[in-house]
């Protein structure tokens, strides 16, 4: 008995098409590396202290930045990025520090593995409700609080400090100052929210 076969022709993708994703694609590495770089520069902007290992640096305020102005996707993939580049060896790590895999598995390296995920919180919960400057200030507090919290237990883990003493050297030094890079990085993203809709 004779069986007829019916050959299905393979979908074309059209040409257009395929350009428009190839540029989407470049688009998406372009931001990333570039704001991966951005964490870079700002880990470089430190003042180290005398009592913890902890230096003060521009990382949180860059990390938050990021994640109140782009997509999760990005967010995360340019603190990933960043990390990669960082335990590569290249010197996108505060230089007050071992570099390499030593620097994301000494002290300070909770801070640091924090960020990716930090990143992405905080991009995820701007994207929930109006982009005001008062809502960036509590959505970037509390990725901040997260960098700070995560920091203090790895922190901890490392040294063998006790709670209280884990605090004092990894978080209440640093609240001043993360106080203004909050408030700075809400800013930026709310008048950039701003400047987006009166282009529309």
């Amino acid at each position: 008995m004779n069986r007829s076969f019916e050959t299905v022709a393979p979908i074309a993708i059209p040409a257009e098409s395929a350009t428009v994703t190839a540029m989407s694609m470049l688009r998406g590495a372009g931001i990333v590396l570039v704001a991966s770089a951005l964490v870079g520069v700002a880990s470089h902007i430190s003042v180290p202290l005398f009592f913890t290992p902890v230096p003060v640096t521009l990382q949180p305020f860059a990390v938050v930045l990021l994640g109140l102005l782009l997509s999760p996707r990005l967010a995360l993939g340019s603190l990933i990025a960043y990390l990669i580049e960082g335990a590569a060896g290249l010197p996108v790590f505060t230089p007050f520090g071992l570099g390499g895999m030593a620097q994301l598995l000494g002290p300070t390296g909770g801070y640091l593995l924090s960020y990716p995920l930090v990143a992405l919180v905080v991009s995820y919960l701007w994207r929930k409700g109006p982009r005001t400057f008062s809502r960036g200030v509590f959505v970037a507090g509390a990725g901040d609080l997260l960098i700070l919290t995560l920091g203090t237990i790895w922190l901890g883990a490392v040294t063998h400090a006790t709670p209280m003493a884990a605090i004092n050297h990894a978080v209440l030094p640093f609240l001043p100052g993360d106080a203004l890079k909050v408030l700075a990085a809400a800013g930026i993203a709310s008048a950039a929210s701003r400047i987006r809709m009166f282009q529309k």
